[in-house]
């Protein structure tokens, strides 16, 4: 059996047995038994059976925010990111309330980095800022939908993702380029915010 076909197999068997348990409760000894494999040659591919979650998660995310990382489609992206995670759902749950829960958020915030960098180096064009403040941006707004996702999640996606998107996508309208522009003028002349007073920022230096 080839790797790729190796790995493959023991993600689909993985997706069966998290039908019937939790992550927690499944074996290796399972895993290889369904794919007619010995235990040496899972630890060939993986180090344990979380390493093997991590890798099927982002085998169905793959492709999902492909086209559309502009500041125009990022919502389709992120549509799509939210819809390949509904499509997975007991392996994204089983894995998020495991005992190594980082592993998925991880593997998620990875994803949601790759979707706002291109939309951020888009909306920066024109405006004097870093590569290290643009990587800033990316890496607040990714926070900040990673809460989102978060949320989603820990509320065992109720929500549609088109709900998720639809308020998403209305609160950062136009938000993107106005935090580069903060940015940017912060990189260059420590400006505050606008409409931030000088006396604001001391009143808050001296409370603090």
């Amino acid at each position: 059996m080839k790797r790729d076909d190796t790995r493959q197999a023991l993600a689909d068997a993985l997706m069966q047995l998290l039908q019937k348990k939790r992550i927690t409760r499944i074996t290796i000894a399972e895993l290889t038994e369904m794919c007619g494999i010995s235990r040496m040659t899972f630890y060939y591919h993986f180090r344990d059976i979380y390493d093997l979650a991590e890798w099927a998660l982002q085998e169905s995310l793959r492709g999902a925010i492909r086209g559309n990382c502009t500041y125009d489609t990022w919502h389709k992206g992120f549509l799509s990111f939210l819809e390949a995670l509904q499509a997975q759902k007991s392996l994204v749950l089983n894995t998020y309330f495991s005992v190594d829960q980082l592993l998925a958020r991880q593997s998620m915030h990875r994803d949601v980095m790759a979707l706002l960098l291109p939309v951020i180096e888009e909306q920066a064009e024109g405006i004097p800022i870093s590569p290290e403040g643009k990587e800033q941006v990316a890496g607040f707004y990714a926070h900040a939908l990673m809460g989102v996702v978060t949320d989603w999640v820990q509320g065992h996606m109720v929500s549609s993702p088109q709900e998720v998107v639809q308020t998403t996508s209305t609160i950062l309208r136009g938000d993107f380029r106005n935090s580069l522009e903060n940015m940017s003028r912060l990189e260059h002349h420590g400006a505050s915010a606008p409409g931030e007073s000088d006396e604001s920022l001391s009143v808050f230096q001296a409370q603090t």
